[in-house]
């Protein structure tokens, strides 16, 4: 086998459209939509921050989603490999090349500390299985939680499983192992979903979670929240961490990139919503705290398990949903780096799967132990927005805050300025002159000035 950088290589096809857009959408699907936008929508305007939010849906992220896509097909190999092709096609400088190694960089650090929270899925999925939470008091929640991370044991493991378990199927290849999963567990992700749904509908508060997300309140919308509104559209799907731009190589020419773009953003924002209408009528049914992030998921929704009515049943379901949208998220991640590693070295997938996977486990350590041994730990002292970070919260903040509107910045202005107008139309297959010149104002004006604010947003 070679051991050098293979420009030739092939990669797998995608069998049918359906599966693509499993996949990607499975990718996009992630644990913000279960937490994040919920809670942020009901605190800040309902309704009329959930039309602000699907307005840059369809302004910023289709075009975008369209855009990197097109790129990756264009490519036809990893970030890095497609972005040496259409920089050489585009004439254009080397340093564009750029944009293939933060599309690596991203979920190859991404994976490591996501997977921690991955973990805590698959521990929540058995804690729930051994009906963990019956009788639960706050305090007793609180306490499991505590144990968990307390533990760095514990944490690894787990953080050691839900990698290998991504590696699995990353090493089986495109048709055997992330198509395979994702054809029945995307359509399980939305079926249980729907049963969760159902259960708020008919067994919990279901008037006051409706009112919580959907009420609009105006009042509340300040540029602050717009900016929330713009960046939640943005990093909920996925632009600009490599996945779009790795799973558009393996997109057959036939497929409408346009379609898939609006269908991959719709069920996207859809899963968002149906993940609000589930968690807070549950909430509110048992007198809880809404309150965001971890803590809702983790330590509030476990008490309103344990003393609700079918609660086993429902917080199985629930945390089984939670480890579908982690799992396939990370498996959009594991792919960038495994495709880009295979073309590298020369040296199987399943070979190239394992050393990723052992790479992001190793990247995972220092992240779960800031939970327990290294939760003094402060590495940045000295700068105001990022003094009272732990080493999880500074790898968060680097990649969402820094890398992926850096990346996402530079794919907008590469599809818009650099890549030719022929190559994204072929690819994007627009027959519509004044819907292509929109895309080419949105790509070249609109997108970057808009990304720019959330990346100013971020430090200030």
């Amino acid at each position: 086998m070679s051991n050098s950088f293979d420009a030739d290589f092939k990669h797998e096809k995608w069998s049918s459209p359906t599966v693509f857009m499993l996949a990607t959408i499975g990718a996009a699907v992630g644990l913000g939509n279960l937490w994040r936008f919920p809670f942020v929508a009901g605190q800040n305007g309902g309704a009329a921050f959930v039309l602000i939010y699907f307005g840059f849906v369809l302004l910023l992220g289709i075009p975008l989603i369209m855009a990197e896509l097109a790129m990756g097909r264009r490519g036809k190999g990893s970030p890095i490999a497609s972005m040496r092709k259409l920089v050489v096609e585009a004439g254009a400088s080397s340093s564009w090349v750029s944009i293939g190694w933060i599309s690596i960089l991203i979920p190859l650090v991404g994976m490591s500390y996501y997977s921690i929270v991955g973990g805590w899925s698959i521990d929540y999925v058995v804690k729930a299985a051994m009906n963990s939470f019956t009788g639960f008091s706050g305090q007793d929640s609180e306490d499991m939680f505590n144990q968990v991370l307390a533990s760095p044991w514990r944490l690894l493991f787990f953080h050691g499983l839900f990698i290998a378990s991504a590696v699995f199927v990353v090493a089986r290849g495109v048709g055997n192992g992330i198509e395979a999963v994702s054809k029945y567990m995307m359509p399980a992700l939305f079926g249980i979903l729907i049963l969760l749904v159902l259960n708020s509908i008919f067994n919990a508060d279901i008037e006051r979670g409706i009112d919580f997300l959907f009420n609009p309140h105006f009042d509340k919308i300040t540029p602050a929240v717009v900016f929330v509104a713009m960046g939640q559209a943005f990093f909920s799907l996925a632009i600009g961490v490599g996945v779009m731009l790795t799973y558009g190589a393996y997109v057959p020419s036939t497929v409408s990139l346009p379609k898939a773009a609006v269908i991959i953003a719709l069920a996207d924002t859809a899963v968002a919503v149906l993940a609000g209408i589930a968690i807070f009528p549950v909430v509110f049914a048992n007198g809880l705290d809404p309150a965001g992030g971890e803590g809702l998921i983790f330590v509030t929704l476990p008490i309103a398990f344990g003393n609700m009515q079918a609660g086993y049943i429902i917080g199985l379901m629930f945390f089984l949903l939670l480890f579908f949208a982690a799992y396939s998220s990370v498996l959009g991640m594991l792919e960038p780096v495994v495709s880009f590693l295979e073309e590298y070295r020369g040296y199987s997938r399943r070979k190239m799967a394992i050393l990723a996977g052992i790479c992001s486990w190793v990247l995972g350590i220092a992240a779960a132990l800031s939970f327990n041994v290294w939760s003094d730990v402060r590495l940045m002292p000295t700068i105001p927005f990022l003094k009272d970070k732990n080493i999880f919260g500074l790898l968060d903040f680097t990649i969402a805050n820094l890398l992926l509107p850096l990346n996402a910045l530079l794919i907008a202005v590469f599809a818009g300025w650099i890549m030719t107008r022929q190559s994204l139309l072929e690819e994007l297959g627009l027959r519509s002159v004044a819907l292509a010149g929109f895309l080419r104002i949105v790509l070249r004006y609109i997108a970057p000035i808009l990304i720019f604010a959330i990346f100013y947003s971020s430090f200030t």
